[in-house]
């Protein structure tokens, strides 16, 4: 009987337990654990800003969940949430326990974090996009996922080793994309050779160095294979050639040698080809037999020969690149003329022959430049009417004849520039139809005729260069309408009557030149408005009457006025010898104080006495009144004292002048009070004063920290005295500093010092800092524009501290709050480096080498180990600066992470065509973030790690003049079939 009670016992448990197996692994159990994981995956990612997730509530089937694709059964095969704006670790460890996982995409998110082992349980993965995020750390190994066909890991932000060897098994991978990644330097691995299926290899700027193995020739199944912006060097293997199914090769920027391998012509499907910057050399003839090539770039080789002759009868040809290179011959006059051709750039060869008349046939052409050649004959008549195009550069060559009047008007025309020429005949009045042309440059031509009125329509212009000419007639009365105008040269032409009035309406100029003409007439008084002027030369002409004493208040780094009609006094600011050159020609002019001009005779008709008596009674009334202003002086004195009942005027003052003062030592010391303070900084206040005269001044109050107690409370700022031993070197840095006459810098007009402290009184500029308009409360949204006329502006400030001084100035202290503003937002270097010299030299001694030099975020990295500043120590921290200009950044944020700063920040995401667009600010138009990424490639090289790889700071505003409306930036296709951006020179 017990035993039979034992049976049935051992047959109940076995049925409830069969029963619980059945249940745990049947399909409804297997759903519902699917829908926790989803659930999981939620939670993580609970903080991202998206409406990916709304759809996934109960009771709604998971299959019809956002990026959930089921297979029959109703079991998950895909998870593809790919830019729905995710951030957040992902839980490998639970999605990899979907049993029927075969896709996972996560592409272009914000996750961050690690990427755990767990993903090596993911076993049924067919596809795995993770790029485009911001992971940390190594890729894990992965070597169970061996039926993997679509590896992405584009700029996910992994680094170290990638894991090779478990690639090794995948032999049905087809795409593998691991680009734009820090890896650590790294040869080609073997692994890839044995991936026989796989098409699609992007390993663009991923650390890859040596030699492009022969074996590459064995994946003939690859259609696309970019390898730029690598360490790669040696010959591109002949190998390449076996690749019969290539559609796209990129190879650029590397340090490629030799020449382009024979049988390249096989490969005759290739559409885009990219071997430009490297060390290429020999001809291109190969080219000549892939005549399916869309876009070839080849710039910046050695190549030499000729351009061959079967580029005229590509049909689908839409870009030719090869600027800066040896080569010879003509362009085939049919070039451009079968496909919708976008731009060709020649520049910098010795090309030979006419310009191709057919290039802008299907009427889409937008670049044609072909600068610095040795074309001949004329322009042809077609380009008049090529509405579409941007940019037209045939500069430096030999062409000539008559320019085609459509030329001057084209309606999207940005630049012109057919300077050093042999063109005749007249700028025509079409030239009103050019509305967005910033730049025309048609000097040292022969062009003649007059210069048209409707050029005033022109209203975007930026630069005006016709000199070099034989234009005649009259200067464009409507000139004044030209309200960006900065340059306009005018020299050496044949131009008469007189300087328009209306000429200082051009707010913004900075370059005047209308030397050698035979213009006649006064010089308008109106040009000392022109707060920006920085070079005035009318020389060699009949200019007739007297210098305007408003020229007294420009800050002119050239000044010419010599060999003219001119008569009278000379204003006495201009009186002196530095000027003398510049005068020089008109034995008219007079001066009481320099002895190179005759001087000055009393006024016509008034006899010596009468002129004694009026001196006379002139002196009686000036000292009645300071008398009376002596009175008033010590009465207001008493009322007159700060907080501690020490007054200002109780010091004694020394005042040293190095402009022409509007204003009175009193007017300054009577503004030093709390209401009129504006800033606080590491050298002292800084208070803003209104003159009687309502002009602006501001004033930087810095007080000695030998003073007492009660004084060091108003700044920790120190200061020198006169009894200090390097009080000589004080003076002499603000004599260097007070001879600087620069647009582009802060206008220093006295120092006023004491024994306690010291005040130095500058320019007022109205719209603050760059640092605020950036980064503060005071924030504005600068246009594109804006910001390249600031980094053009700031940039040449530098150059001039660096290369126009008697001395070498070193600023030491280059940043965004260091970069003023005026009315026009036009940048002013301020706080030059005086600061930081005072207080080096009042707190340490004579050992400058150990003070901080700098502020952080802005100190270029060798300080760290010599302790010492250059001009490339500027040339760092200007860099810095245009980092700001282009991401809207500031120098350090948390987001970069610890240690780090602006320039690791942009080095690390820099990874390549598609990461330069996300560093670049959101606030800046798509049609303007190609000419941003111009400037943030030469913010790049000016904080490069080795000093002596930095460009001068002449070197960095010449490229940042070519990074302007100069260049024409080309659109190919690129990886993964979307659209990339090239820069085109």
């Amino acid at each position: 009987m017990s035993n039979t009670c034992s049976y049935h016992h051992q047959k109940t448990c076995l049925y409830w337990y069969l029963t619980l197996v059945f249940c745990f692994f049947s399909p409804f159990s297997v759903k519902s654990n699917e829908l926790q994981i989803l659930l999981n995956l939620k939670s993580a990612l609970n903080k991202s800003t998206t409406t990916a997730f709304n759809s996934w509530q109960t009771p709604n089937s998971i299959c019809t969940f956002n990026g959930i694709t089921c297979n029959h059964e109703g079991f998950i095969t895909e998870l593809d949430l790919s830019t729905q704006n995710l951030t957040g670790i992902l839980p490998f460890e639970s999605l990899c326990k979907l049993p029927s996982l075969e896709k996972l995409s996560f592409g272009y998110n914000s996750l961050h974090g690690p990427i755990t082992g767990e993903l090596n349980n993911c076993v049924k993965l067919q596809y795995l996009d993770l790029g485009n995020n911001f992971f940390t750390g190594f890729f894990p190994d992965i070597s169970s996922l061996i039926q993997l066909k679509f590896l992405h890991l584009n700029k996910s932000g992994f680094s170290g080793k990638f894991p090779w060897k478990s690639l090794e098994n995948f032999t049905d991978l087809a795409v593998l994309s691991i680009g734009d990644n820090p890896f650590d330097r790294f040869q080609f691995p073997d692994q890839i050779f044995k991936l026989k299926k796989l098409n699609w290899l992007y390993m663009a700027n991923c650390s890859i160095e040596g030699k492009i193995p022969s074996a590459i020739g064995d994946l003939i199944e690859l259609i696309n294979l970019e390898l730029e912006y690598n360490f790669l060097s040696g010959e591109i293997p002949i190998e390449i050639s076996k690749l019969h199914n290539l559609w796209q090769l990129e190879l650029y920027y590397n340090n490629l040698t030799g020449k382009l391998p024979v049988g390249l012509r096989n490969l005759t499907k290739l559409e885009f080809f990219d071997a430009s910057a490297n060390k290429l050399e020999g001809n291109i003839s190969e080219m000549g037999y892939l005549s399916n090539l869309v876009s070839l770039h080849l710039y910046q080789n050695k190549f030499t020969g000729e351009i061959p002759p079967e580029f005229g009868q590509f049909r689908k040809l839409v870009n030719l690149s090869l600027y800066e290179n040896m080569l010879t011959g003509p362009l085939p006059e049919n070039l451009g003329s079968w496909a919708n051709f976008d731009y060709i750039d020649v520049s910098e060869n010795s090309l030979t022959g006419p310009i191709p008349p057919y290039m802008c046939k299907q009427g889409t052409m937008r670049g044609l430049l072909l600068v610095q050649n040795r074309f001949t004959g004329e322009i042809p008549a077609s380009y008049g009417n090529c509405k579409t195009l941007k940019r037209f550069r045939v500069n430096n060559n030999s062409l000539s004849g008559v320019v085609p009047a459509g030329i001057w008007g084209l309606p999207m025309v940005d630049i012109i520039d057919i300077a050093y020429n042999r063109f005749d005949g007249p700028i025509t009045s079409d030239i009103k139809n050019a509305k967005v042309m910033s730049i025309l440059s048609v000097g040292f031509n022969r062009l003649s005729g007059e210069l048209p009125q409707e050029i005033s329509k022109a209203i975007s212009l930026v630069k005006i260069e016709v000199n070099d000419n034989k234009f005649s007639g009259k200067i464009p009365h409507g000139i004044g309408e030209l309200k960006r105008l900065n340059i306009l040269k005018f020299h050496n032409n044949m131009l008469s009557g007189s300087i328009p009035e209306s000429l200082c309406s051009c707010v913004s100029l900075s370059d005047i030149n209308m030397a050698v003409n035979s213009l006649s007439g006064k010089i308008p008084s109106c040009l000392g408005s022109l707060a920006t002027l920085n070079s005035l030369n009318l020389s060699l002409n009949e200019l007739s009457g007297k210098i305007p004493e408003s020229l007294s208040s420009l800050k002119l780094n050239l000044f010419d006025l010599s060999y003219n009609r001119l008569a009278g006094p000379i204003p006495e600011s201009l009186s002196i010898e530095a000027y003398n050159g510049s005068l020089v020609g008109n034995p008219g002019l007079c001066s009481s104080t320099n002895r190179s001009f005759k001087r000055c005779q009393l006024g016509s008709g008034m006899s010596k006495d009468v002129h004694t008596i009026i001196v006379c009674f002139v002196i009686g009334v000036t000292v009645l009144l300071v008398s009376i202003g002596c009175f008033l002086y010590l009465k207001r004195t008493e009322k007159d004292k700060n907080g501690d009942g020490h007054s200002l005027k109780e010091e004694s003052w020394d005042v040293k002048s190095f402009h022409v003062l509007t204003f009175t030592e009193d007017e300054i010391l009577d503004s030093i009070k709390q209401e009129n303070l504006i800033g606080k900084g590491g050298s002292g206040n800084v208070y803003k004063v209104m003159l009687s005269n309502r002009a602006e001044l501001a004033v930087k109050h810095i007080w000695n920290t030998k003073s007492n107690s009660r004084r060091k409370t108003r700044s920790s700022a120190p200061m020198l005295t006169k009894h200090d031993g390097k009080a000589k070197e004080f003076e002499a840095e603000v004599r260097t500093l007070s001879s600087i006459r620069h647009v582009n810098v802060v206008k220093l007009y006295c120092s006023i010092t004491s024994e306690d402290s010291s005040l130095l009184v500058y320019e007022y500029l109205p719209n603050g800092s760059l640092w605020d308009r950036l980064h503060t409360s005071k924030k504005m949204e600068l246009d594109w524009d804006t910001r390249y006329e600031i980094a053009i502006g700031a940039a040449k400030g530098l150059e001039y501290l660096h290369h126009g001084c008697e001395k070498p100035v070193l600023h030491r202290d280059v940043k965004s709050s260091n970069i003023l503003l005026d009315e026009y937002l036009k940048p002013k270097i301020s706080d030059f480096g005086l600061a930081k010299i005072v207080q080096a030299k009042s707190s340490i001694g004579n050992d400058s080498t150990h003070v901080i030099a700098g502020t952080h975020g802005y100190i270029a990295p060798e300080y760290g180990y010599t302790c010492k500043v250059d001009e490339k120590s500027d040339v760092y921290s200007f860099g810095v600066v245009l980092l700001e200009l282009v991401t809207g950044k500031k120098p350090i944020e948390q987001e970069y992470g610890e240690n780090k700063d602006i320039v690791s920040w942009v080095g690390s995401n820099l990874k390549g065509k598609e990461s330069v667009l996300s560093i670049v600010d959101p606030n800046i138009p798509h049609a303007f973030k190609e000419d941003a990424m111009k400037v943030l490639k030469i913010a790049i090289l000016c904080t490069t790690t080795l000093p002596a790889l930095r460009p001068t700071m002449r070197r960095v505003v010449q490229m940042l003049k070519e990074a302007g409306p100069y260049r024409l930036v080309g659109i190919v296709i690129g990886k993964d079939s979307n659209l990339k951006e090239k820069e085109n020179h």
